[in-house]
């Protein structure tokens, strides 16, 4: 399991876009629909056409679990295209690797997504070369904020979750429904909570607030004007009184919960499954939460789209897409997966796979920019290296 560590503020360069108004209008992406999505300016980067011989080999950034001989033996003997796979621990990693032109694909998230877009790392995508990307995929995890920019697709779904409320139930012994025993200082649980240390936690807390103090005028966590960023961090630091520790690796977080260094906080399902004690058990709460969803992107300097779009392809099929949202525990993007077998339907009934419902309620991570993606025009929004500037003063 990878820790999806999102910040290394010494790494991080600022995203500085020329923007234009926010539009939900839809376009043609040149290979299929690609509903929604924003409309900035961007590089031209130029789209593959069609597919030819090829290459003999790939080379993939992904997630740990994402890429295993389980699967990419088999595509190399169907295509002879040798798998090349380079782990990365962090999204800001990931950007790095992909801007050395050295890599053909990566496994974004949406964290990652738009700065790779608006760097001209990345190439749309010609969604009619890739079969599997059809009427199976789950409807939220097309034609989203953080892929899809002026109608075109950069993105190919691999798998989404929500970042939950977990916690001990033989301490917290009634069910919470809110986010606020996280969150407020006079939490019950205050000194034995846990909470995600990087820089796109902000939006968490912006989550919070937009149920809690409305007058802020938040619609959007990802879209924050200064006096909105003002008071996540405000929000944070009040909570900093209540954290018993900040965890961005997976099994330091499994560690806190078994330890008992803490029994609530942020996790993700994955997590409590890792446990293995009925006693941790969790919720999405009523506010609603952030999450991530995860992406093939195609570098735009590829020298192996053939073999690139062919893996796409491949990673999309029921079978396969199945494989890696159980390898590394999320809810998968085809939903044709669930009905292979039951095993594939526990999976996805414990991930809330196709609970549209559920996922509604999520917020899945994107890059703050200075354009305001929640569709205002009258201030500047706040980016990710002021995001970035902002979380270091968080735990003093």
């Amino acid at each position: 399991m990878n820790s999806r560590l999102i910040a290394g503020a010494a790494a991080i360069a600022a995203v500085t876009l020329a923007l234009s108004a926010c539009s939900g209008t839809t376009t043609d992406g040149g290979g299929g629909d690609a509903p929604g999505g924003l409309q900035i300016d961007v590089p031209d980067v130029p789209m593959h056409e069609e597919m030819g011989d090829y290459e003999g080999s790939v080379d993939i950034v992904a997630w740990s679990g994402f890429v295993e001989p389980a699967w990419s033996d088999q595509f190399t003997a169907d295509t002879g295209c040798t798998v090349n796979r380079r782990v990365a621990g962090t999204s800001d990693e990931m950007v790095q690797l992909m801007r050395t032109g050295d890599y053909d694909l990566v496994s974004a998230s949406g964290d990652a997504s738009l700065r790779l877009i608006a760097g001209g790392d990345v190439a749309p995508l010609n969604l009619d070369l890739i079969e599997n990307f059809g009427d199976d995929i789950v409807p939220g995890m097309k034609g989203q904020l953080y892929d899809t920019i002026n109608g075109k697709s950069y993105g190919v779904p691999i798998g989404r979750g929500a970042n939950i409320l977990q916690y001990n139930s033989e301490v917290v012994t009634e069910e919470p429904t809110s986010w606020s025993v996280a969150w407020e200082a006079d939490s019950p649980y205050a000194g034995k909570v846990i909470a995600y240390d990087a820089p796109i936690y902000i939006a968490d807390a912006a989550v919070y607030l937009m149920a809690t103090q409305p007058d802020l005028g938040i619609t959007n966590p990802y879209a924050l004007d200064q006096t909105q960023l003002d008071a996540a961090i405000e929000l944070l630091k009040q909570q900093n009184g209540i954290v018993s520790e900040y965890w961005a690796d997976p099994a330091a977080q499994i560690t806190s919960f078994v330890g008992g260094n803490t029994v609530l906080g942020t996790s993700w399902e994955v997590l409590r499954k890792l446990t293995e004690d009925e006693k941790y058990k969790s919720v999405l709460p009523e506010e609603g939460s952030t999450g991530w969803s995860d992406a093939w992107m195609l570098s735009a300097e590829s020298d192996a789209p053939n073999c690139a779009y062919a893996w796409m392809d491949y990673t999309s099929s029921p079978e396969v897409n199945g494989a890696i949202a159980m390898n590394f525990g999320m809810a998968p993007a085809n939903a044709a997966f669930c009905d292979l077998n039951d095993e594939a339907a526990a999976h996805c009934e414990y991930y809330n796979a196709l609970d549209e419902e559920y996922f509604e309620k999520v917020w899945f991570w994107t890059t703050p920019i200075e354009q305001c993606i929640d569709g205002r025009t009258d201030v500047t929004c706040t980016n990710f290296q002021q995001w970035t500037d902002a979380w270091l003063t968080v735990k003093g």
